[in-house]
């Protein structure tokens, strides 16, 4: 029954679009509190060059699955799944709206489809030869491997993200069976709630990649190269060695590059990410989109408002 599912907001979108204001406004509004659903955010030290919010920002809404993992230590898919759960389960049980709000597509839709990840086998022998024969081209046999065995994983996975490649091929050859069959079994449960999604773009991508300029501009000058000094030659577990924001200054610091290359290279694979966000969630047919660079932003929020109180579901 639908009425016994829990009520959840989403909002959603690229980076530097606006996601944590929005989601802090609609939390005062509606009684709510906000879910991070940020890749990179739950890291202790990371604060600068992932754009956590501060407690200005937050403006008293309590905020959940921030700034508790050390570095060192990696996080996964299935991790956030367990504690986003038990965070949205605690939030509605007292009576509050669960908020999710971020732009870690892979978390975020395999949250609402309620997707079950099974534990499937790993042989941490093949997954060092994989992540070997990775490194030596690129990725470019193995994704040609994938291609083969399993294309409709190779038409989504980005071959840069080493850690996807090398895990979908290792599934492939361990099980005999395709890491999108194993993920499409995984959603045969139907999801426990009820959605209202909201999400932020412009129109013209022109608007949003001079804002992500812009906010770069502002984390250097808010003391990111600080922050990443002090990181560097840390013991960073290989999910936080992937911080757009850190790696990019790093080789500033290994001598590969001026700062100011440095910085031009952050704000291009910022503004490339985005586009893989924006490419994501553009075939999520449950969001109701808002135009950054149309609308003013008391605007956005009365239409959100609206948008929430119209749903239904919440």
């Amino acid at each position: 029954m639908d009425s016994e599912k829990i009520p959840l907001l989403c909002v959603v979108g690229p980076t530097a679009s606006g996601k944590t204001w929005l989601a802090v406004e609609l939390a005062k509004a509606f009684d709510g509190e906000v879910v991070s659903a940020d890749s990179m955010q739950v890291y202790k030290t990371l604060s600068i060059g992932t754009a956590k919010p501060s407690p200005e920002e937050m403006q008293g809404v309590p905020h959940h699955l921030l700034d508790f993992l050390p570095i060192e230590e990696t996080f996964s898919v299935a991790q956030f799944l367990e504690l986003a759960r038990g965070c949205i389960r605690e939030i509605a049980r007292r009576g509050k709206l669960p908020i999710l709000a971020g732009g870690t597509g892979l978390y975020i839709s395999s949250l609402i489809d309620h997707v079950n990840l099974s534990p499937i086998e790993s042989d941490p022998a093949l997954r060092a030869a994989l992540e070997e024969a990775y490194d030596r081209d690129g990725g470019a046999a193995l994704m040609a491997e994938l291609a083969q065995a399993d294309p409709e994983s190779a038409a989504k996975i980005h071959p840069n993200n080493r850690g996807r490649v090398v895990r979908a091929v290792e599934v492939c050859r361990l099980t005999g069976v395709p890491i999108s069959a194993h993920q499409r079994r995984s959603r045969e449960q139907p999801s426990p709630y009820r959605l209202c999604m909201i999400g932020l773009r412009a129109e013209d991508r022109a608007f949003l990649y001079d804002r992500i300029n812009r906010r770069v501009d502002a984390m250097m000058a808010q003391g990111l190269l600080e922050e990443a000094r002090a990181l560097w030659q840390a013991p960073l577990s290989q999910t936080a060695a992937q911080a757009i924001g850190y790696k990019e200054l790093f080789a500033f610091f290994r001598g590969e590059c001026t700062l100011e290359q440095a910085v031009e290279q952050l704000k291009q694979d910022t503004r490339r990410y985005a586009k893989r966000q924006l490419t994501w969630f553009g075939r999520e047919e449950r969001i109701h989109w808002l135009a950054i660079d149309q609308l003013e932003k008391w605007k956005l929020l009365e239409i959100s408002k609206k948008i929430v109180a119209q749903s239904g579901n919440l």
